[in-house]
């Protein structure tokens, strides 16, 4: 009985001491990402809670695709990140910033923008044609209406007049300088820039070291003597590293030990049932779809017009590539986002999610 006890206690301490040891703060890549991701950012399926700070979480998408989530907005493409200057460009995924930014709202994330320009939203026929002040925003027209954009000081008159146009809307655009609406328009960028404030880790980052958490019992910061060691100069994670290293010997002796007396146990002829920690907690095994599953999505040979059957996207959401004449394309049949065939169908072998909406498709049978 004895022998027991010893196999369930190292169970339950060696799984702590792994989980200790692997507190790793160092760099990390979504892919072949050229963003390095650290403090204050965190990759989530990647580094532990203390290695970033609220707010900065990052998701990495198929491929190399780092996305973060804006709390009510919904989530963006990281272009890069200026860790010196403390700023992140990101933009749409779908292609269409203008959209989102009839939603966009930054009241509940730790970033800010340095400008916002106001632009008035119009909506016209499909055969107006406007000045240069006005920017014709193709994602939101279609053949029968075209939207414009213009800055709220422009003079709106000969649009409205007679040309049957109207006022729809208006967006706030962020952006990190003022425009000027006779030159160009903020949405001629198709990336916008934040930039946070807190935590404050610009001082640390001019002098090539890192930024991290004081210890584990505070928010506070403070700079440490290596990018890639932001975790290492406090007391208790030395503590750790020694008493894993004396752990291992003595656990890899404890194991023999409890072997041989289970051995002898069993030569008496006693049964040895399988004990499972009480409340232990088994992850889920998370799996992609099967491939026939998969081909049973609707499938489409793009013609000269490029439309594809689900949302008029111009490029695949996971390459970014735009779509040609002829090429293949495969529609998720709940939500109607539309990729690559080769692109999506690697995404579903890994994931049983879309990779725009997180939906969980289901499968459609196609009558040949």
């Amino acid at each position: 009985m004895e022998s027991y006890k010893l196999v369930f206690s190292l169970l339950f301490f060696i799984p702590l001491l792994s989980s200790a040891a692997s507190n790793d703060c160092t760099t990390s890549y979504c892919g072949q990402s050229i963003n390095g991701v650290r403090f204050p950012f965190r990759l989530t399926d990647q580094q532990p809670k203390n290695c970033g700070f609220a707010g900065f979480d990052l998701r990495c998408a198929f491929p190399s695709m780092l996305l973060i989530n804006i709390p009510g907005s919904g989530e963006f493409s990281v272009r890069s990140i200026d860790y010196r200057y403390q700023s992140i460009r990101i933009y749409d995924p779908l292609n269409c910033l203008p959209a989102r930014l009839l939603t966009f709202n930054l009241s509940n994330s730790p970033f800010s923008a340095l400008y916002f320009q106001t632009l008035t939203l119009l909506s016209c026929p499909s055969n107006v044609t406007a000045s240069l002040a006005f920017k014709h925003i193709v994602c939101l027209s279609n053949s029968s209406v075209s939207t414009f954009a213009a800055d709220s000081n422009t003079d709106l008159t000969s649009m409205i007049g007679g040309s049957g146009c109207r006022i729809t809307g208006q967006l706030r655009v962020p952006v990190d300088q003022p425009y000027s609406y006779w030159y160009r328009s903020p949405l001629d960028d198709e990336d916008i820039t934040l930039t946070w404030g807190k935590p404050d880790c610009k001082i640390c980052e001019r002098v090539g070291r890192s930024c991290g958490y004081e210890n584990s019992n505070t928010q506070r910061t403070k700079c440490y003597s290596s990018r890639d060691d932001s975790q290492a100069p406090t007391p208790s994670g030395v503590i750790r590293v020694i008493a894993f290293a004396v752990a291992i010997p003595t656990m890899a002796a404890s194991l023999a030990l409890a072997c041989f007396a289970c051995h002898k146990d069993c030569n008496r002829g006693t049964t040895i049932t399988a004990v499972t920690p009480e409340g232990a907690i088994v992850p889920p095994s998370i799996v992609g779809l099967d491939q026939a599953t998969i081909e049973s999505y609707t499938e489409v040979v793009l013609g000269e017009s490029k439309r594809l059957p689900g949302h008029e996207d111009a490029a695949c959401p996971i390459c970014l590539s735009e779509y040609h004449v002829e090429e293949t394309v495969r529609c998720i049949p709940e939500c109607q986002h539309c990729f690559h065939t080769d692109c999506i169908d690697k995404w579903l072998k890994m994931n049983s999610t879309c990779p725009v909406c997180r939906n969980s498709p289901s499968p459609v049978h196609v009558e040949l």
